[in-house]
């Protein structure tokens, strides 16, 4: 069955992305823990992370897109456990992947994350992650999102996105990891800023709450993603209440 096989067959396209991720956080890993130990840390995440695909839920393959925020994640809890394994905490996971994202996205043009943005959010764009939206309501794969879109008034936002499951949220609970998921939503803010777009979100369900809500602006200015405010945390009952 493609279920079976799908993650399989991909990866050594993702172990070597997640090489490049990695090798991106190289100078704050050698600060941190020597140069030695900080390649030992890279080549335990990459075997952290073979260990993690085939644990992957099957949401649909290429077909999907959200397919590749799920993987991505992985990446991201790979190098969670390889640090765990040498007294990492959550937070420094999530610093460190806030700087190697920044860094992947500053590789690209300006112009051209622009151009991504504004192609990723435009009205066509829009209209088939409506049906997108509209097929996840009859929940055909237990671990995918589940979602609606509206557009704007093209004043307070343009787009807005709400999740009322969310597959990166199912899994790093599946794995026990739920502590880290907050850090994965941070890095939303990360992609939008680098794409020259406004990112205003009160709400996840990786805080507890009982939604992600997105208010994108295809032209704005997102929060700065470290150090992370984690505004959901005033989401309510149920929410979760620590400091970060």
């Amino acid at each position: 069955m493609e279920q079976a096989w799908y993650y399989s067959s991909q990866k050594d396209k993702l172990l070597k992305e997640l090489a490049g991720f990695a090798k991106l956080m190289q100078p704050e890993l050698a600060a941190r823990y020597g140069e030695q130990l900080a390649i030992k840390i890279r080549q335990d995440t990459l075997a952290e992370y073979e260990k993690l695909l085939p644990q992957f839920p099957y949401i649909g393959g290429k077909a999907n897109p959200l397919t590749t925020n799920l993987v991505r994640a992985g990446y991201v809890l790979a190098l969670y456990r390889a640090l765990q394994a040498q007294g990492g905490a959550v937070e420094e996971v999530g610093e460190l992947s806030c700087l190697a994202q920044e860094r992947k996205l500053k590789q690209i043009p300006a112009f051209v994350r622009r151009w991504m943005g504004q192609f990723a959010y435009s009205p066509a764009r829009v209209r088939k992650m409506q049906v997108r939206a509209q097929a996840s309501q009859a929940r055909r794969y237990p671990g995918d999102w589940v979602f609606e879109v509206i557009e704007g008034d093209g004043q307070t936002f343009d787009v807005a996105m709400t999740y009322t499951e969310c597959g990166i949220d199912k899994f790093m609970r599946s794995q026990g990891a739920e502590e880290l998921t907050p850090y994965l939503c941070n890095l939303d803010y990360v992609t939008f800023a680098a794409c020259g777009m406004g990112l205003v979100r009160t709400k996840t369900l990786g805080w507890g709450c009982d939604c992600c809500d997105f208010h994108i602006q295809r032209k704005g200015i997102a929060s700065p993603a470290w150090p992370p405010r984690f505004t959901e945390r005033t989401c309510g009952e149920g929410g979760r209440d620590e400091k970060m």
